[in-house]
């Protein structure tokens, strides 16, 4: 693409930090900047019209781990590990509140609930575990988080009991993405959609940055692509999608709250008297560990099964709405928030967790530079 003497005067002269990534760690990371240095030239490209993601595809759980996935984390983490975990999701939280505020993003703690199956010993564990973990938390709630109820919400097909997370919320993606859209245009930082990052190369002073329609140079590049993160040789970070559908409004629905089952892998909530249902990776990890925004007919199918088995077994229901997100995964859940090479950073790798640590994971890497 030829661009013209004002398009690139305008747009790709004198850039001082490019950000690849729109979505919330790209764009914290730019108000970040900006807060630090204000007059630096920022540009952020995004290569989709939206941001491509999961920033604006998630479920708007405002939550920092369900009592069998922390239960989970600590068979695989270390204590110390799973405490700083929570205490970045935590403080992410708390961030993306006050940069925002409650009202902008629709926040509202309503409480968060897991459901456990009939099939396996899930609940006896967590049971078991209870306590030690109300424990193990209380330096950073001072009271206990988890506690146990009866499922009072008509669920079927799982066990009568219930967890709940008294400090779980809710938020709306779109209004949060929006709100930081604006913000983000407000402070004069310029953005640019439809434009994917194919190359990078740097010398001593600056970074060479090669996209699908030009070519131009930036001081500092800082790469925010999360699940996208291995197309820019970042290999510690797998792609991980997560399909998701929502129904059309029912009446008379009483279901308050977010919802986890099965570890998590699973998750649903009540948003404008619709059900919002996602997960299902773990049907098959191998075929979700893809950047496809696609849909499978196998996990469509088992989460319309869900609706109708457990979720709303006595509701009827028609399914409006059908989408999917990629996520950044890998083998530990701690974010890769890091220098690269001289020029080069990188804020990814948010685990499913990025609501609650998309904010703090953006103004850390805004930090490194």
């Amino acid at each position: 693409m030829n661009l013209s003497y004002w398009e690139i005067k305008s747009w790709l002269t004198n850039v001082d930090y490019t950000i690849v990534g729109s979505g919330i760690v790209g764009l914290n990371c730019a108000l970040r900047l900006k807060q630090r240095f204000p007059k630096a030239n920022i540009l952020i490209l995004e290569k989709g019209t939206l941001p491509q993601g999961a920033s604006t595809k998630n479920a708007g759980f405002a939550c920092f781990g369900s009592l069998s996935e922390i239960i989970d984390d600590l068979k695989s983490h270390s204590e110390e590990e799973v405490f700083q975990l929570v205490q970045k999701r935590i403080n992410g939280l708390q961030l993306l509140r006050n940069t925002l505020g409650d009202s902008n993003i629709n926040y509202q703690q309503f409480g968060g609930y897991e459901l456990f199956s009939t099939s396996d010993d899930l609940l006896e564990e967590c049971k078991a575990q209870n306590d030690y973990i109300n424990s193990f938390l209380k330096p950073l709630f001072h009271q206990d988080v988890f506690r146990f109820k009866p499922n009072s919400f008509g669920f079927e097909n799982c066990q009568d009991t219930l967890s709940v997370n008294q400090f779980e919320g809710q938020i709306d993606t779109g209004k949060m993405m929006m709100s930081l859209l604006q913000l983000v245009s407000n402070s004069g930082i310029k953005i640019l959609n439809n434009i994917t990052v194919e190359d990078v190369s740097e010398d001593s002073t600056s970074v060479k940055v090669k996209t699908h329609q030009f070519e131009f140079i930036t001081s500092k590049l800082l790469i925010a692509t999360n699940g996208f993160a291995s197309a820019l040789n970042i290999s510690e970070v797998k792609p991980a999608r997560a399909q998701v559908l929502i129904t059309k409004p029912i009446k008379n629905l009483h279901i308050k709250g977010t919802f986890h089952l099965d570890q998590g892998y699973y998750y649903f909530r009540n948003i404008d008297d619709r059900i919002l249902f996602g997960g299902g990776r773990n049907l098959d990890f191998k075929a979700e560990e893809t950047t496809e925004l696609s849909l499978t007919e196998r996990i469509q199918n088992k989460l319309e099964a869900l609706l109708k088995t457990t979720i709303l077994p006595k509701t009827p229901f028609e399914i409006d709405h059908r989408w999917s997100g990629i996520m950044g995964v890998g083998k530990q859940k701690k974010p890769i928030v890091t220098q690269l090479s001289n020029h080069v950073y990188c804020g990814v790798r948010l685990g499913g967790m990025g609501i609650a640590i998309g904010s703090l994971v953006g103004k850390e890497l805004a930090d490194l530079v």
